[in-house]
């Protein structure tokens, strides 16, 4: 079929799910954003699907306007550390942010996620972006970090942690009770870091994991953050919303990560994908227009005059109101994250109803609305046209989105033979088909002569 890697799967996790209005689905349980055990259920569902990973997002600030199951939730390092207990193979990725905390503290915390995991753990590095607008005065800062230089203190602030995280070698604890030894001396390390941002002695208080270190997960969309991702990461995150974009960027990161001396094999690239399943294609876009049908005007014309910073008034308007059809696709001086998908709205012209979905990380791609065998083709099709490795399945409706999804579209992967039928490994590494890494102090020992 292929010389490829099997097609890898991750589940993103929020809540009732990434549309603004999952919470008021009938089938949905409005509280479940800080509910443990429903998030130990759909960690353990994801494994029954065989995924690689399930992934927890994060953000540091809130306002009125956040969605909604993001306004009462968990942090996501103690989060995946209860999944983590919950289950035993799948894998645990969460997101911390390298602007509002020290190397030491997040090395140590992501490490004993790794440790209690048994080699399950994964950093999503993010540099994080002030969305609500009040980030920084959540950490006694007036402003935040401008992009360039986050970029460039994350940079330094990732080559602190993995320093840390090699102070110990992989052997170095020997517990040997008969000669009094519980380490070796010559395998603990002293890192005597000292840089533009950080200055750091370590070590660190914890030794390596049974898969070495954390996997390292990034989305990078910016051409600093492409270039961040394409130098560190391992797992690169992203969500085009079609498969010419998505097979540029494809091609993009593997060169960038060639160019940095890295193999294009050991860099897995996540397509986030939204997926809506009926058992026709026309069910399973009356399920998408029932949840799109949940979102009041009220609540969503706030959050548009909000993100346009009262720009645009949109009192004479509707949610069907066609958002080129009001020029938004031509403003100028508009977020990053706005300016990306300029295109696609002056090309599709969405509603002002699916603008909303959009800007708010809930509005799926079109292709993947549909029927088990529409899906599944879909999935087929972008991996084999280099466009993913893998998806990140970014749920409008939780749990039911990741159940059908696991129940419908999973075993027709499976009997094409482009998905695992069970785990060959047990740590996250292991899933993925990257290799161990050693400390740098174990590749620099020279064999003694004898």
């Amino acid at each position: 079929m292929t010389n490829r890697a099997p097609i890898k799967l991750s589940a993103y996790l929020v809540g009732t799910g990434m549309h603004i209005a999952s919470w008021r689905h009938p089938h949905a349980q409005a509280n479940a954003s800080h509910d443990i055990d429903y998030y130990k259920r759909l960690a353990q569902t994801a494994e029954q699907g065989k995924f690689d990973f399930v992934f927890i997002a994060d953000s540091l600030a809130i306002n009125e306007e956040s969605h909604s199951n993001i306004l009462n939730r968990f942090e996501p390092i103690t989060l995946i550390t209860a999944m983590a207990g919950a289950t035993s193979k799948i894998g645990v990725v969460a997101t911390a942010s390298t602007s509002y905390i020290e190397p030491f503290n997040l090395a140590r915390l992501f490490m004993s996620v790794d440790h209690i995991s048994k080699g399950r753990a994964g950093w999503n590095i993010v540099t994080t972006r002030d969305l609500s607008g009040n980030t920084a005065r959540n950490f006694g800062r007036e402003e935040h970090f401008e992009h360039s230089l986050r970029y460039q203190r994350a940079k330094e602030f990732v080559e602190v942690t993995l320093g840390l995280w090699d102070t110990w070698e992989q052997d170095a604890f020997l517990y040997d009770k008969e000669n009094g030894q519980f380490y070796d001396r010559s395998k603990l390390h002293r890192l005597n870091y000292k840089g533009e941002f950080f200055s750091v002695e370590g070590p660190l208080n914890i030794g390596r994991s049974p898969q070495g270190r954390p996997v390292l997960v990034q989305a990078g969309s910016s051409e600093s953050g492409q270039n961040f991702a394409a130098s560190h990461a391992e797992v690169i995150f992203s969500h085009k919303n079609n498969i010419e974009d998505a097979k540029n960027l494809y091609a993009s990161f593997k060169s960038k990560a060639a160019a940095e001396g890295r193999s294009p094999d050991d860099v897995f690239i996540f397509q986030g994908i939204s997926p809506i399943i009926g058992e026709t294609d026309e069910i399973a876009r009356k399920k998408f227009e029932y949840l799109e049908s949940l979102i009041t005007q009220e609540h969503a014309f706030s959050f548009l005059t909000e993100y346009f910073h009262g720009r645009v008034d949109f009192s004479p308007y509707t949610l069907q109101t066609g958002a080129a059809d009001i020029g938004l696709h031509l403003l100028d001086g508009v977020r990053f994250e706005f300016q990306q998908r300029q295109e696609l709205i002056g090309r599709t012209n969405p509603t002002l109803r699916e603008l909303y979905s959009l800007l708010t990380g809930s509005f799926g791609v079109e292709e993947f609305i549909g029927s088990p065998q529409k899906v599944a083709d879909r999935v087929e099709h972008w991996y084999r046209e280099h466009a993913a490795d893998g998806f990140m399945l970014m749920c409008p409706l939780l749990p039911d989105g990741l159940d059908d999804f696991i129940r419908l579209v999973v075993p027709i992967l499976q009997e094409r033979g482009l998905f695992r039928t069970d785990y060959e490994g047990d740590t996250l590494r292991e899933h993925l088909g990257l290799s161990q890494p050693s400390s740098r102090y174990e590749q620099q020992a020279v064999p003694q002569q004898p």
